[in-house]
C-alpha cells in the first residue's frame, strides 16, 4: 500500500485565505490535517521549513492558466521534499450575501486568474469586475461589506465559511479546469510500491556547457527505459544557465532510474532529487 494520506493528522500550510481551493485541496487530500492559510508562497514553504506546519500543499499547475513560475523558481532554493500530488477540480460559484438577488448585482470580485474564466456570467450579468488577492479573500470582502450589489467568484466552501448564498454554480467558461498541488515535506518518503498506483519522481538538474547537452542527458532515460512525463525549463537571471525541472515515472529505488541517474550525471550537474510518490488517480496510470 502507498501512503494512507487520509489519517495524516497535524497542520498543513498553504498559500491563500481560508476557503481557497488550495485549502479545498488541503481537506480533499488531508480530512484530519489542520489547514493553515499563508499569504505567500514563501510563507508557507517557511512554515514548514521553520516546523510550525508538518507539511506544505502548493499549486504548480492550473489546466487554463499554466504554471506557476513563481514556485518553480522557489524549489530549488528549498530543502524540502514532494510525498504527494493531488489534482483539484475548479469550480467556480457566483458568491452573495444572504437575500440577495441576481437582479441586484453590480460588481464582482476575485483573483486575477478566476476573473477571465467567467468571462461569459459577467458579461450576461453586466458587472464590473475587480481584482482581489486571492478567490477566498473576495468572499471574505464581499460578507464584511454586507452589500447585495456585491458579489464574489469562489469556491462553495468559501461560501461555507463567510455564510454566503450560491447564487450560481459552475460558471466558469471551460469545464474542464483543473489545478495540480504538490505536497511537500522536510523529509523524504518513500513509497511503498502498489501494482494498482503508479510512482513518480521529481528533479531538478543543469546542463553543462557542452554541445547537445541536454539531448545527451536525456538519452540515459530513454535506453533504461524511463518514461519522462515533464521537462520544463528556466534561465538564471543573467540568460546563461538552463536549469530543468523533470518528472518521470519510477521510484528512486528502481534500477533503471538509477542507471539513467549516473548517465544524466554525465552531461548535467546539481542534480536535486526531490523526491518519489503515489501519482494521482487523475493520471489513469
Amino acid at each position: 500500500m502507498t501512503q494512507n494520506f487520509a489519517l495524516r493528522t497535524g497542520k498543513i500550510a498553504f498559500q491563500g485565505t481560508f476557503g481557497a481551493f488550495s485549502d479545498m485541496s488541503c481537506r480533499a487530500m488531508f480530512p484530519k490535517m489542520e489547514t493553515v492559510p499563508c499569504l505567500t508562497f514563501e510563507e508557507a514553504f517557511g512554515a514548514l521549513e521553520q516546523g510550525s506546519v508538518d507539511l506544505a500543499m502548493i499549486a504548480v499547475d492550473n489546466s487554463l492558466a499554466g504554471r506557476v513560475a513563481d514556485v518553480h523558481h522557489l524549489l530549488p532554493q528549498k530543502k524540502m521534499f514532494i510525498i504527494g500530488e493531488h489534482f483539484q477540480p475548479v469550480s467556480m460559484c457566483l458568491l452573495a450575501i444572504k437575500g440577495a438577488q441576481l437582479s441586484d448585482l453590480k460588481d464582482v470580485h476575485s483573483h486575477t486568474h478566476a476573473l477571465p474564466q467567467c468571462r461569459k456570467v459577467i458579461k450576461d450579468l453586466g458587472l464590473i469586475p475587480h481584482v482581489h488577492a486571492d478567490t477566498a479573500g473576495a468572499a471574505e470582502d464581499v460578507a464584511q461589506w454586507n452589500d447585495k450589489s456585491q458579489c464574489a467568484i469562489a469556491s462553495k466552501l468559501a461560501a461555507e465559511i463567510y455564510g454566503l448564498e450560491i447564487l450560481r454554480e459552475g460558471i466558469q467558461d471551460i469545464p474542464d479546469n483543473t489545478t495540480r498541488f504538490l505536497v511537500f515535506s522536510k523529509e523524504m518518503e518513500r513509497p511503498t510500491k502498489d501494482r494498482n498506483t503508479a510512482i513518480l519522481t521529481s528533479f531538478f538538474f543543469e546542463v553543462r556547457n557542452i554541445p547537445a547537452a541536454l539531448y545527451k542527458a536525456m538519452g540515459g532515460f530513454a535506453t533504461n527505459g524511463v518514461q519522462m512525463t515533464k521537462l520544463e525549463s528556466y534561465i538564471d537571471p543573467q540568460f546563461n544557465v538552463a536549469r530543468f525541472y523533470a518528472e518521470v515515472l519510477g521510484s528512486i529505488d528502481d534500477r533503471s532510474l538509477g542507471l539513467a541517474f549516473e548517465e544524466l550525471n554525465f552531461f548535467a550537474k546539481d542534480l536535486q532529487v526531490m523526491g518519489s510518490y503515489p501519482a494521482h488517480k487523475f493520471r489513469g496510470l
